[in-house]
C-alpha cells in the first residue's frame, strides 16, 4: 500500500500539475469544480483530471499524460472517441464491408447548413427511423436532450434499468425480468426500461433484443447522440399518441432533434449495424475483465465482476454481487487505492466503484493486454 501512495503523490505532484491549478480555478467558478459531480473524484480520493483530447480508445490530459479510457464518455463513445475517416469493418473482408462515413465528417457537412434550427429537419425522420426499426418495443420515438430528461415521466410504472450501471455493473438474474413483466402486465402498470447506458451497447435492439423482453416504454440516450447531448423515449404507438402535439401530455424543448446530435446518432447506428461490431465487443469485453478478476484472484484480493457485451464492472467483495445491498458491502477504500494505482499506469476508469465500465471497437487486444498488466502491478502493490 505504502508505495502505491508515495508514487501517487508524485503522479499528482509532478505529472498533473497545471490540472491542479486550473481545478482549483473551477472550483471558485462552479460547486465542487465540475458540472457533474462523479467527476469530483470525491470517491476515490485525489484530483480530478483536467482533459484535452480523445482519439479512439485513448484521452490526453492537459498536462500531456495519456490514458486508455474505460469511461467513453460514461457509454457513448462505442465506436471510439473523434471518428475521424472513413474505415472499412476491421473484422471483414474488404470486398465484403462498405465504406461508412466518420462522425467527424459527417458533422462537418450538416455543420455547413447550421448548428440548430429550433424547427423539423429531415435527419430526425433518418434516426428515428433506425431507432424503431432496431428496438423491438418502439413504434413510435421522441426526443429530447439527455437520458435524464427521457426518464422524466408522471405515469404509474416500474422503471428500472436491465442492466445495472448506476450501482456499479449488475446483470440481472434469471428470469428477474420476466417476473417484472408478468407483474406490471397483473397490475395494468407499464414496464418501462431506462436503458439510457444499455440502448445500442448489448446489442443493436437494446436490452429488450438481448433479454427477448418487451417493455411498455423505453428511454435511451448517449449511444443515440454519438457524444452529443441527446436523449429519447419510445414505446407502442397508443401510448406514444399521448405525447403533445398529438395528444395533452405536454413535453417540449428547443434543441430536441438537434441536427448535429441526430447526424452523429446516425453514423454511430450505422457503424454498429456492420457485421461483426458486437462480436468484437463482447471479445474485447470478456478478455479485459476475466483477466482482472484472474490477476486481482492470484494476488489474493477478494473480487467480484461480470460483462455483457460491451459493458463490465468489478467490485472488491467477498461474495456475488446481486443488487444494490450487495454493492455497498464492497471495500470501496480498496477501490480507491486500485483507481489511483491504475490512473497512474495511464489506465482511465470510472472514479467510483459504483460505475460501470465500458469498451469500444477502438479498444484493440494490445489495449487490454496493456491494461490487464498495469491490474497486476496495482494488485501487487494493494
Amino acid at each position: 500500500m505504502e508505495r502505491t501512495w508515495i508514487g501517487l503523490i508524485k503522479f499528482w505532484k509532478h505529472h498533473t500539475s497545471i490540472s491542479k491549478r486550473e481545478i482549483q480555478v473551477m472550483e471558485e467558478l462552479t460547486p465542487g469544480g465540475v458540472n457533474s459531480p462523479v467527476r469530483a473524484f470525491k470517491s476515490v480520493g485525489g484530483q480530478p483530471i483536467i482533459m484535452d483530447s480523445v482519439m479512439g480508445c485513448r484521452m490526453r490530459d492537459i498536462d500531456g499524460n495519456e490514458y486508455i479510457d474505460y469511461v467513453g464518455s460514461w457509454g457513448p463513445a462505442i465506436i471510439g472517441h473523434a471518428d475521424d475517416e472513413s474505415r472499412q469493418n476491421p473484422f471483414l473482408p474488404v470486398s465484403a464491408s462498405k465504406l461508412t462515413m466518420s462522425v467527424l465528417a459527417a458533422l462537418a457537412e450538416t455543420m455547413k447548413k447550421g448548428t440548430s434550427f429550433g424547427a423539423p429537419c429531415l435527419l430526425e425522420n433518418v434516426l428515428a427511423e433506425m431507432v424503431i426499426s432496431a428496438v423491438p418495443s418502439i413504434e413510435m420515438v421522441r426526443f429530447v436532450n439527455s437520458g435524464t430528461e427521457a426518464c422524466m415521466g408522471e405515469v404509474a410504472a416500474l422503471i428500472l434499468e436491465p442492466v445495472v450501471g448506476n450501482s456499479g455493473f449488475i446483470a440481472p438474474k434469471p428470469d428477474f425480468l420476466n417476473a417484472l413483466h408478468n407483474i406490471t402486465k397483473e397490475n395494468d402498470a407499464f414496464l418501462i426500461f431506462d436503458k439510457v447506458m444499455t440502448g445500442f451497447r448489448l446489442s443493436y435492439g437494446g436490452a429488450q433484443e438481448y433479454f427477448s423482453i418487451t417493455p411498455d416504454l423505453t428511454t435511451i440516450a448517449k449511444i443515440i447522440g454519438g457524444g452529443f447531448p441527446v436523449g429519447a423515449y419510445g414505446g407502442r404507438r397508443e401510448i406514444m399518441e399521448m405525447v403533445a402535439p398529438a395528444g395533452p401530455m405536454y413535453q417540449a424543448g428547443t434543441l430536441g432533434g438537434n441536427p448535429l446530435a441526430m447526424t452523429a446518432g446516425i453514423q454511430t447506428l450505422k457503424r454498429l449495424k456492420e457485421p461483426g461490431s458486437y462480436d468484437n465487443l463482447n471479445k474485447i469485453t470478456s478478455e479485459l475483465i476475466l483477466g482482472i478478476l484472474d490477476a486481482g484472484k492470484k494476488a489474493g484480493h477478494a473480487i467480484r465482476g461480470g460483462y455483457v457485451s460491451g459493458m463490465f464492472g468489478f467490485f472488491f467483495n467477498e461474495v456475488p454481487v446481486y443488487n444494490f445491498g450487495d454493492a455497498k458491502k464492497s471495500d470501496t477504500s480498496k477501490f480507491a487505492s486500485f483507481y489511483r494505482g491504475m490512473l497512474e499506469e495511464g489506465v482511465y476508469f470510472a472514479p467510483s466503484q459504483f460505475e460501470a465500465g465500458f469498451t469500444s471497437l477502438t479498444h484493440t487486444f494490445e489495449d487490454i493486454q496493456q491494461t490487464i498488466a498495469a491490474a497486476e502491478k496495482v494488485f501487487r502493490q494493494l
